[in-house]
């Protein structure tokens, strides 16, 4: 038995090779021009997952790492205007010592207290601080308007408490709360708060005391009243009924309270001794020292208490700043560890992409060179199957 292959399953055979052989070389061409193996998910759909993975990956990389600098921008401003307002601090500091000078003048002390109340101005500069997209550093979780109000009262917050935040994987903060890092700090010593009665009439001011036995305190109110007889002052602590021999710059120690004064006490004088509360803001502190230098008739023992005091709140305040400083410092050096781990996590997927779609272009010129070859050889195949008809036989 014989068959017979007719000439159009040949000229049909060498065409579907032909054409075949011109896929392979275009698809071949468009990778190298590409540099990229898979360019459509047909052309192997394993690697193309693979790498759709890792691009999903490099996105959401991207994304935090947006995010990561919209918190680095906002803490570095929290830091540096932290560093203003404690240099401003430390200026309302000193201004407050030379206004404890016995020898000035009213007027002269009048002339301190523009300079606090100039101070003061700065330092609500820097509460209200933007970040430059419309936002504030201190606005806690938001607000469309400076988050410090001043008014007679004193200054209060407008903002929403808490801490502005972008989370992806880890929080990022993006503001801080300026009511917690202003307004919250501890009055007094931090454990306890003295302080003159306005009715005093002698030179004599309290410091803010220390601690001489932990143990010992009992977080009450006391309160020190002075007489003055035949020449000789002497006190009483209430409730404790403690008593004593006034000495100018000596130490009472009151349940665990070490309480120093200075100056003389006037028969009557009393000093109040009380717990430690949350709420002194710089403002606060500055407004009651501006008050009294700025009272012509204000005695010796009225200025330097509010010297002292001043000079306390403003060194707590310092203190509270220092911290939320601190603070602000930590989260910069975390997210620099974040944006690290982000760019190691970015090469990888990187990698990843690229080993699952990239073209090995060695590899890819020579199997263009060989299909190129296969291309040509199904050219001349197809061009000898043509001369096969009768009519080229006849010729």
């Amino acid at each position: 038995m014989s068959f017979r292959v007719s000439n159009v399953s040949r000229y049909a055979s060498a065409l579907d090779t032909l054409q075949q052989r011109q896929a392979e070389l275009s698809k071949a061409q468009m990778q190298m021009t590409a540099g990229k193996r898979v360019n459509v998910p047909s052309d192997d759909p394993t690697a193309a997952a693979r790498a759709e993975r890792a691009f999903i990956s490099q996105q959401r990389i991207t994304a935090e790492q947006r995010a990561v600098s919209v918190s680095r921008n906002a803490m570095t401003l929290v830091e540096s205007s932290l560093g203003q307002a404690t240099d401003l601090l430390q200026s309302s500091r000193e201004t407050l010592i030379s206004a404890g000078n016995a020898s000035y003048s009213p007027a002269e002390r009048k002339a301190l207290a523009v300079q606090l109340q100039q101070l003061r101005g700065q330092l609500l500069a820097v509460a209200n601080q933007t970040d430059g997209a419309g936002g504030y550093i201190f606005g806690g979780q938001g607000t469309t308007s400076q988050p410090f109000l001043d008014s007679p009262s004193g200054v209060t917050f407008a903002g929403t408490g808490g801490q502005g935040q972008l989370s992806v994987n880890e929080q990022m903060p993006t503001s801080v709360d300026g009511q917690q890092v202003w307004l919250s700090v501890r009055s007094g010593n931090g454990v306890y708060e003295t302080d003159a009665a306005p009715t005093n009439t002698g030179s004599a001011y309290i410091a803010p005391g220390g601690i001489a036995d932990p143990s010992l305190l009992t977080g009450g109110n006391y309160d020190i009243t002075f007489s003055v007889a035949a020449g000789v002052t002497s006190y009483t602590v209430n409730p404790t009924g403690q008593t004593g021999t006034y000495q100018d710059g000596g130490t009472i120690t009151v349940d665990g309270m070490s309480l120093k004064l200075a100056g003389k006490p006037a028969d009557g004088d009393q000093f109040t001794i009380k717990p430690s509360t949350v709420g002194l803001d710089p403002f606060e502190a500055l407004d009651r020292a501006i008050a009294v230098l700025n009272n012509p008739n204000a005695n010796a023992g009225a200025v330097a208490q509010a010297v002292s005091n001043g000079v306390r709140d403003v060194d707590q305040v310092m203190s509270q700043f220092s911290a939320a400083r601190s603070v602000a410092g930590a989260t910069l050096s975390r997210l620099d560890s974040i944006d690290t781990r982000n760019q190691d996590r970015d090469l990888w997927a990187k990698s990843v992409q690229s080993d699952a779609e990239d073209l090995d272009m060695v590899q890819a010129v020579s199997d263009f060179q060989n299909k190129q070859t296969s291309y040509q050889a199904a050219l001349q195949s197809y061009s000898m199957v043509q001369k096969l008809s009768l009519f080229d036989y006849i010729k």
